[in-house]
């Protein structure tokens, strides 16, 4: 074999029993998908199918055991446990997947992401998570790189998920997002996911939260999120990171501009980027923002929000930014207030979920939609008020739904 293929592979296999024992030591690489192969194939041969993969895969800072994987199905499960043993084993192209599935709307990914998700939940949460966010061109990507390239160097993987516009013409999206980030895609240890936003408000993708998850489970401490250049009230992101990073630059408005609520007063730290242009415009913005900060409330009793004034393009400050995320969490960590951050946010991701999916079931109600052309045409005809039409519409979801409940 090749190196840094499977170096021994074992199996078993035991038709009386309608079962299926794999165990396979190897190296990352085909390890995964090897044993996935293996399963669906002999699975085509038992009416269910036990499935185990184990395995030692090296790494960069060290040496990680895969968690066994057991999967009990009678439907393709090799798949789903496939993708999850190259997570774990830090493949990117199966992370790439992984992504790819949980963006997925159909029904049956989408039952399938939840599996993997589920599988890779207890190696997750070793990572730092910060949030970039600022008006678009504040230089977000330019900054993210400098910072990736610094991380790189200090012994850190990175891996940044990039929100990019969708347009509310067409649906479509650049996702030019990596191909300013020239070099840090290059590199072995970053790892660079774009994602359109597909109408998703807050300047961040539907399924960012997954995505990060699936991110930490690979081995990856430092997750960015970079949002699509946002104003004033997009705020989603920093529900979902322990850290809120906005950027801004010099010139961009006065002491008033700075204390208007809602993106301002939830960052825990405030950038100012391209101080190179004009250093003492720089200063003065800097010098605002300090002033400006000190009359909001702070997001933590334990942390007031530095201002830092830096260059990404010549890399000039990415330390000190760096050092403030140090400071910060070892303010929040020993108090317990980190720890009670994530799981505030755990339980809003649930209720944002859970929202979500009514709406889908809201839309693809029988009721609803037998009811919803004649409603819609009442409100353009305005015989009938939006406001009533809406409580009609849920009238007969709710109705329909309790009368499927019952009928079950």
């Amino acid at each position: 074999y090749r190196r840094g293929d499977i170096k021994r592979l074992f199996a078993y296999s035991s038709i009386e029993h309608m079962g299926i024992i794999t165990f396979a030591f190897g190296m990352g690489g085909p390890l995964a998908n090897f044993a996935g192969l293996l399963h669906m194939a002999m699975h085509s041969l038992t009416k269910s199918a036990i499935f185990f993969t184990v395995g030692h895969i090296a790494q960069a800072r060290g040496t990680q055991r895969i968690s066994t994987i057991c999967g009990l199905t009678t439907t393709h499960p090799a798949l789903g446990w496939g993708l999850v043993a190259g997570v774990l084993a830090g493949q990117r192209r199966s992370l790439a997947k992984s992504i790819t599935l949980i963006e997925s709307t159909r029904e049956d990914h989408q039952i399938r992401a939840q599996q993997v998700l589920n599988a890779l939940l207890p190696s997750t949460g070793n990572a730092i998570r910060i949030g970039m966010s600022g008006v678009p061109g504040a230089g977000k990507s330019t900054f993210i790189e400098a910072l990736g390239m610094w991380l790189i160097k200090q012994g850190h993987k990175l891996a940044v998920l990039a929100v990019d516009p969708s347009s509310s013409v067409s649906g479509g999206s650049i996702l030019g997002d990596k191909t300013r980030m020239e070099q840090l895609s290059m590199r072995e240890e970053a790892f660079i996911r774009p994602s359109p936003s597909s109408g998703s408000l807050g300047g961040v993708a539907e399924k960012t939260r997954e995505a990060m998850l699936l991110c930490e489970a690979s081995g990856y401490d430092v997750i960015i999120v970079e949002t699509v250049g946002v104003g004033q009230s997009e705020t989603t992101v920093a529900g979902m990171v322990d850290i809120f990073c906005l950027l801004q630059l010099p010139n961009a408005g006065d002491d008033l501009q700075a204390i208007k609520k809602g993106i301002v007063e939830i960052a825990d730290l405030v950038v100012i980027n391209k101080a190179d242009i004009d250093p003492r415009a720089a200063a003065v913005t800097a010098a605002q923002w300090k002033n400006a900060l000190g009359m909001l409330r702070p997001t933590s009793p334990n942390w007031q929000p530095p201002v830092i004034a830096l260059s990404a393009l010549h890399h000039d400050g990415i330390e000190k930014f760096w050092e403030a995320i140090e400071k910060y969490r070892t303010a929040l960590v020993p108090t317990g207030e980190f720890a009670e951050r994530r799981r505030h946010q755990a339980q809003a991701w649930m209720w944002s979920l859970i929202d979500s999916g009514l709406r889908r079931a809201f839309h693809a109600n029988p009721t609803v939609l037998a009811n919803l052309p004649a409603i819609k045409q009442a409100v353009a005809d305005a015989r009938q008020t939006p406001a009533s039409a809406a409580r009609q519409l849920l009238g007969a979801f709710i109705n329909a739904s309790v009368g499927t409940t019952l009928a079950q």
